[in-house]
């Protein structure tokens, strides 16, 4: 399918090879048994966990976006109930880290104070973690910045609660002129209603077994050269 699309648009079609893989929101707090569980969470952390061995094996950038909540610099929906001292992914708390089934072997934890400061804190040597102070995940963050230093044209988008923070990542790098994909099956709260209208914006789906086989496939040297051989732009400006 993929390949049908690349064929189809060459504008929006994703090039995985030139693709970081971004997790939303997917911390302790947010799965079953944490402080606000999101409904559908935890049933996606396996499927996230193993796009992220694709990434990880086709040595592509991944980010993990996360909520920290913190004094009045959250959202304006939040604030009643974090003011009500409820213990959701605060600053240093366990509940903050992200889920450690989507973690690498001997990764840090997250380290509050630096993500606090707009850091992006590395985990491994093509893995960061990013703190993001509303719902969008280019909004204040040195995202974009981080993708392009990293030659990114195509960002993936995994995670907890489409219709919130996935959602507003879709628009973000959809209006940065980033190629959009989402993974459909590794993201809460996601409804057919949902990628349809993506689509009007030319934000395409799959599953993550379909982006897991085309990244492979992307990342032989053959595949690679009759990518190279199509036109292309180059990446948007900055």
């Amino acid at each position: 399918m993929l390949a049908h699309w690349r064929a189809a648009d060459l504008h929006i079609a994703p090039e995985l090879d030139r693709s970081a893989l971004l997790v939303i929101d997917t911390q302790v707090d947010f799965v079953d048994g944490g402080a606000s569980p999101i409904p559908g969470t935890s049933a996606v952390v396996p499927v996230i966990a193993r796009l992220l061995a694709a990434y990880r094996a086709a040595g592509r950038p991944v980010v993990h976006v996360v909520r920290l909540y913190d004094g009045d610099d959250v959202d304006l929906a939040r604030r009643t109930v974090l003011d009500s001292g409820a213990p959701i992914v605060r600053p240093g708390s366990a509940g903050a880290q992200i889920v450690p089934d989507l973690l690498p072997p001997g990764a840090p934890a997250l380290d509050a104070e630096r993500l606090l400061a707009g850091e992006l804190q590395q985990i491994t040597p093509k893995e960061w973690a990013m703190w993001k102070p509303r719902w969008g995940a280019f909004h204040r963050t040195r995202l974009d910045e981080h993708l392009r230093a990293h030659g990114v044209t195509t960002v993936v988008l995994a995670g907890c609660n489409y219709p919130n923070c996935p959602r507003a990542a879709v628009y973000g790098a959809s209006e940065r002129d980033y190629r959009v994909l989402i993974a459909a099956d590794a993201i809460s709260g996601v409804q057919p209603a949902h990628l349809e209208e993506a689509g009007r914006m030319g934000v395409l789906a799959a599953g993550s077994g379909e982006i897991a086989d085309e990244l492979r496939t992307s990342a032989r040297p053959d595949a690679a050269a009759t990518r190279d051989s199509r036109p292309w732009a180059g990446p948007p400006a900055g």
